[in-house]
């Protein structure tokens, strides 16, 4: 697997997935007071991206407040088809988020490998739709408690990788972000040393693929029980360029003082 020296600026992103989560009038309300919170903090968004991922059903009203208020936050969509049009009820195409001015699209996340059955092959096929429309695919790869057991924590992330990554160019914007399926949720978050573990192997693979000036540049996220108390560990970590929040993202003042982890922890 090839090396890469990770010391490069890369801008950090911390990406708040609200899953199925707040209405559109609830997300109104919810990103107008996230960007107040921010002004009001002086955070500078170009030391730090933020990113949030509604429902589909809020992001007209995302795309609208952010264009009229002229507010410094990136959107996106928790998902995508892997098809460009056609008879697939209930799909989002590529062209759709494209439109809407996404900036971002999330792919693979583990609940869409878990309940949706989601695979590798439909995860590569995502991120090549998303790519063709201008959309920057962050690609979720993580390993569930028994894939730690039976493989060890890098080995089933790397694989997910190298199969999402199977049909993008060396010219790519991608985002990768390691989700271990065994601490979403759970309160128990990977330690930041697991998390640079893989983050590294992955930033490996991003290197084997597209090329080494691609994989120095590519930001790798870590997600899984993120926390403004624990955020600070990882960002420490070399081959950790920010995080996918999930519950926490939802609570305004939580999600603002993890986006302003260099402030409050003195890095």
């Amino acid at each position: 697997m090839a090396a890469v020296n990770p010391v490069q600026r890369r801008v950090p992103l911390i990406a708040g997935n609200w899953k199925m989560n707040l209405d559109h009038l609830q997300s109104i309300a919810f990103v107008q007071k996230l960007a107040w919170t921010l002004k009001d903090a002086s955070h500078d968004f170009s030391a730090v991206e933020v990113a949030v991922f509604p429902p589909f059903t809020d992001l007209r009203s995302v795309q609208t407040l952010v264009a009229a208020d002229k507010l410094p936050l990136a959107f996106g969509g928790q998902d995508v088809s892997e098809h460009e049009s056609g008879a697939y009820t209930g799909e989002i195409a590529a062209a759709f988020l494209a439109a809407l001015e996404c900036r971002y699209v999330i792919i693979g996340h583990s609940e869409r490998r878990t309940l949706h059955g989601e695979t590798d092959e439909q995860v590569a096929g995502k991120v090549a739709a998303a790519l063709a429309h201008g959309v920057a695919p962050i690609i979720c790869v993580g390993e569930t408690a028994d894939d730690l057991e039976k493989h060890g924590a890098s080995a089933v992330p790397v694989a997910q990788l190298r199969t999402a990554l199977s049909r993008v160019d060396s010219a790519a914007d991608i985002v990768v972000a390691y989700e271990p399926v065994w601490a979403i949720g759970s309160g128990q978050a990977a330690t930041p040393e697991q998390a640079e573990q893989v983050a590294a192997a992955l930033r490996g693979v991003v290197a084997e693929v597209l090329g080494e000036e691609v994989a120095a540049k590519t930001r790798i996220l870590y997600g899984g029980s993120v926390k403004s108390g624990n955020i600070a560990g990882f960002m420490r970590e070399p081959n950790v360029d920010g995080a996918l929040v999930g519950g926490a993202s939802l609570d305004v003042a939580e999600f603002a003082a993890i986006v302003r982890y260099q402030k409050h922890v003195g890095l």
